[in-house]
């Protein structure tokens, strides 16, 4: 496949993964913050990424820019290889969360270079297609192909990841009320670690009542049936292992339902932590009552606030 134009930058949103019941097989997108990939075609074959920069006020970055070891140059390697480009590419990535913070930021930066990139290509991907080459970076950064994060940052929305080996994933609509309320706390928690220190089994009756919420989140969703929302948003898998490895963990997540949250849960594996509500004013009433239990455990954290139906990928500029 040919090249028909020669640079795009593309924008690629934070996601929140697992949404409490859905371990790895939902994951929705935020309006902010997110990642920059700017894309440029080279005569030369092969994949370099240039630099790689972040945002004035987070921590320093220390990713590689050898792209067999980036989770963007990953996917970007993948997608030439899917389509095999006669053509190769240069990157500039722009970080704008830190690596660790449980908000996608691999799947981000693997995202929106996949979005500039299918961008100058004479026959683009569809979203979903794009899905499986995302995962090929994200295995860079958690060891394993997974859609969760990556999904909902190409896609947008809120996405259902049915299955694999074929790549299954339904884009469901957010409700338009509905709003996210996200904390980092100001420590980074490995992906890797938190997925090593889950049970390789559970039992019967826990994986039925993971399944029953799922279920649950999934129709209230649908339905636009806040009380189902927030009866399905517990998770029994994850939750109660992953906990311990963020600072006042339930602390916080009584301030979020105390303050009217519809439910609060680890975003991805942590250490972010993330609760639904059905109103901006909510949204930021919850913020601060997360914020102040997050204090009280002696660690600083950063605020988010989304419009679920508002996380998009986007394009922002070609030629």
């Amino acid at each position: 496949m040919k090249a028909v134009r020669t640079e795009a930058t593309a924008f690629a949103p934070a996601t929140v993964a697992n949404v409490a019941c859905g371990f790895d097989v939902l994951g929705f997108a935020l309006e902010s913050p997110g990642d920059e990939v700017t894309v440029r075609i080279t005569t030369e074959r092969g994949v370099k990424i240039t630099s790689i920069a972040s945002d004035d006020g987070l921590p320093e970055l220390n990713l590689p820019t050898n792209p067999h070891e980036n989770t963007a140059g990953g996917a970007v390697i993948a997608y030439l290889e899917g389509i095999g480009a006669d053509f190769g590419v240069e990157m500039s990535i722009r970080k704008r969360m830190p690596a660790g913070s449980g908000m996608g930021s691999s799947a981000a930066s693997a995202a929106a270079a996949l979005v500039a990139l299918n961008a100058l290509v004479e026959k683009p991907l569809s979203p979903e297609e794009l899905v499986d080459y995302g995962m090929k970076g994200e295995a860079i950064a958690s060891g394993s192909e997974h859609a969760d994060n990556v999904a909902p940052a190409i896609m947008g929305g809120i996405v259902l990841i049915r299955g694999y080996n074929p790549t299954d994933v339904v884009r469901i609509d957010a409700p338009p009320h509905l709003h996210c309320t996200v904390l980092r706390p100001h420590c980074e928690v490995s992906t890797k670690e938190a997925r090593t220190i889950l049970p390789k089994e559970i039992p019967m009756k826990t994986a039925i009542t993971q399944w029953g919420n799922l279920a649950g989140l999934i129709a209230g969703l649908l339905k636009r049936d806040d009380g189902l929302i927030a009866r399905s948003l517990r998770d029994v898998v994850a939750e109660p292992y992953r906990a311990a490895l963020i600072p006042g963990f339930y602390a916080i997540q009584q301030a979020a339902l105390v303050a009217g949250a519809l439910g609060c849960s680890i975003s991805g594996s942590g250490p972010s932590i993330f609760a639904l509500s059905t109103s901006h004013e909510a949204a930021e009433r919850i913020g601060t009552a997360m914020h102040n239990a997050l204090t009280e455990a002696c660690t600083e954290g950063t605020l988010y606030i989304s419009r679920l139906a508002d996380g998009q990928p986007r394009v922002v500029s070609v030629r």
